[in-house]
C-alpha cells in the first residue's frame, strides 16, 4: 500500500465512483423561487429556465434569472426585461459547443446590455434601471450588473462570493473618478445655506448610480456597460441569492444567508424579503430571487440550521450517509470555485476586444464561410472584418457595408491595435461610445435631436 504523499495512488473503485457520479452530475439540478414586497411598483423580475440554443443536430439548454429595479418610472425595467435577453443572444455566434458559448457570454453580455438601453433611449422615456442578469449554463454561473442589487454566490462549504459590482456613488471611488473625468459632478443635493443631504449623486439628474440602463435626463457618463463575473461551480453546488438594494441595505450577505439557512428557495426568498423589511418598515420596493444548484441525485430535502449560530456551514450534503466510505472521505476532492472570468471596465474598446481563447472562437466561425475567409484571417496581414459575424455593428448588431464601420480601436495608443482591426461600430453606436466616454458633449443623449 502506497504511503499518503505527493504520488498517492487513488484506488480504482474511487476512480470508477467518480467517473459514475460524473455521468450523473453533468448538469445541475435548479431549483428556484422568489419574493417581493412593492412599495413603488418598479421591480421586475425574469425567471426562465430551459432555454434552448442550437448546438450542431441539437439543442442545448441554459437558464436566466434577471432582477430590474426601476426608477422614475417602469418603463425601463419593463423594456430590459423584454429585450435584454435577444439583445445578449443576437451578439452570440450560433452552434457553438458549450466552452465557446460560455467564453463568448461576457463579451455578449456587455453588446447586449449596450445595445438595450440604445434601444430605450430612441423612445424617449426618462426612467432607468439597474440591471443583474444571470445565465447558468451547466456549472458555468455568469453575471452582468449595473446599479446596486446584488448577486451571492454561497457554495457548499459555506464560502461566499460576490458576483456583482455596486456602483452607488457613494460606496465607488472609481466610479466617482470616471463619473468626474467625463464631465460630470458629484455632490449630495443642497437645500440651501451650504446645506448637503442624502447620498453623493451625479449631476446633472440627482442619479447615485454611476451605471443604468436609461436614464435619459442624466449624463451619458451615466453608462450601461456592465460588470460581468463568470465562475465554474464544483459539483458541490451552491445557493445564489439575487436582491434589489431593498435587502443590501439592511442584510449583510452573512445575514441574507444565515437568516434562511436550511430553506427552500421559495421559503428563503421570503424570509429573506421579511427580514430586510422588518427593522424600519417597507421604504422601498424589496425583491429576492433565490437559486440552488445541485446535483441531481442531491434534490433532497434542505439540511436543517446548524446548532451553532453565525457559523456558516454547507448547506448542501456532499454525499449521502449511504454512499459514503472511508475511501470516498480520504480522497474527497475540495469544493473549489474557479474564476473564469472578471471585467469592470466602462471602456467599451476593452470590453469589446477580444481574448485568444474568444479569437479562435471567431476564427472557427469564419473558416465555415469560405467565401469570405481571406477577408478576416486571423493569421494573416488581412483585417479583420467583424469578430463574430461579419460586417456587422458589434453593439446593434445591424448590418455594415466594408468601408463604413468605425473600428473600436480608432485613435487608441495602444499599438498592438490597428485602426482597421475589428470590433467595428455603426455610425449612431460610435457616436454613443464617444458620449460615454466624455469624447463628446454632456447631456445630449443619444439620437435626441429627433425627438
Amino acid at each position: 500500500m502506497s504511503s499518503k504523499g505527493e504520488h498517492q495512488t487513488v484506488p480504482l473503485s474511487v476512480l470508477l465512483r467518480r467517473e459514475q457520479q460524473n455521468e450523473k452530475i453533468e448538469n445541475p439540478e435548479l431549483s428556484y423561487g422568489q419574493a417581493s414586497q412593492s412599495k413603488k411598483g418598479e421591480d421586475f423580475t425574469l425567471l426562465k429556465t430551459e432555454c434552448q440554443r442550437n448546438v450542431g443536430d441539437g439543442v442545448a439548454t441554459f437558464s436566466v434569472f434577471g432582477l430590474f429595479d426601476g426608477h422614475n418610472g417602469t418603463a425601463a425595467a419593463i423594456y430590459a426585461k423584454e429585450h435584454l435577453l435577444s439583445n445578449v443572444l443576437s451578439a452570440m455566434p450560433s452552434d457553438l459547443n458549450r466552452d465557446d458559448w460560455v467564453a463568448a457570454l461576457p463579451r455578449a453580455l456587455v453588446a447586449g446590455f449596450v445595445k438595450t438601453d440604445k434601444e430605450f433611449l430612441e423612445k424617449g422615456k426618462p426612467s432607468g434601471t439597474t440591471v443583474t442578469f444571470v445565465i447558468i449554463d451547466g456549472w458555468y454561473v455568469t453575471v452582468a450588473s449595473v446599479g446596486d442589487s446584488r448577486c451571492i454566490l454561497e457554495t457548499s462549504d459555506g464560502e461566499i462570493y460576490s458576483l456583482s459590482a455596486d456602483h452607488r456613488l457613494e460606496t465607488n471611488a472609481e466610479e466617482r473618478q470616471r463619473v468626474t473625468a467625463s464631465g460630470g459632478e458629484v455632490g449630495r443635493l443642497n437645500t440651501g445655506g451650504g446645506t448637503e443631504i442624502g447620498p453623493l449623486r451625479c449631476w446633472p439628474g440627482g442619479l447615485c448610480l454611476s451605471r443604468s440602463i436609461g436614464d435619459r435626463d442624466v449624463g451619458e457618463f451615466i453608462v450601461p456597460v456592465p460588470y460581468v463575473k463568470q465562475v465554474k461551480l464544483s459539483t458541490g453546488g451552491g445557493r445564489l441569492i439575487i436582491s434589489s438594494d431593498g435587502v443590501w441595505d439592511i442584510l449583510s450577505f452573512e445575514a441574507a444567508l444565515q437568516c434562511c439557512r436550511g430553506m427552500s428557495p421559495e421559503a428563503a426568498a421570503a424570509q429573506i424579503v421579511k427580514e430586510a423589511v422588518q427593522p424600519k418598515g417597507l421604504r422601498d420596493d424589496t425583491t429576492c430571487i433565490v437559486v440552488d444548484i445541485l446535483p441531481l441525485e442531491k434534490n433532497a430535502p434542505p439540511l436543517p440550521p446548524p446548532k451553532k449560530k453565525g457559523v456558516l456551514k454547507g448547506m448542501f450534503r456532499k454525499k449521502s450517509a449511504e454512499s459514503s466510505s472511508n475511501h470516498d472521505q480520504e480522497y474527497m476532492e475540495p469544493d473549489v470555485v474557479e474564476e473564469m472570468f472578471e471585467e469592470g471596465s466602462a471602456d467599451l474598446s476593452e470590453r469589446l476586444w477580444l481574448d485568444d481563447l474568444h479569437l479562435q472562437i471567431a476564427h472557427n466561425v469564419c473558416d465555415d464561410s469560405n467565401n469570405r475567409l481571406m477577408a478576416c484571417r486571423l493569421d494573416t496581414k488581412y483585417p479583420l472584418c467583424n469578430m463574430f459575424k461579419l460586417f456587422m455593428c458589434a453593439i446593434c448588431q445591424v448590418e455594415i457595408k466594408p468601408g463604413e464601420g468605425i473600428s473600436i480601436h480608432a485613435g487608441s495608443a495602444n499599438r498592438r491595435t490597428r485602426p482597421w482591426d475589428g470590433p467595428f461600430l455603426c455610425q449612431t453606436c460610435q457616436e454613443k461610445r464617444e458620449a460615454m466616454e466624455g469624447k463628446r458633449p454632456s447631456g445630449v443623449r443619444y439620437n435626441s435631436d429627433s425627438d
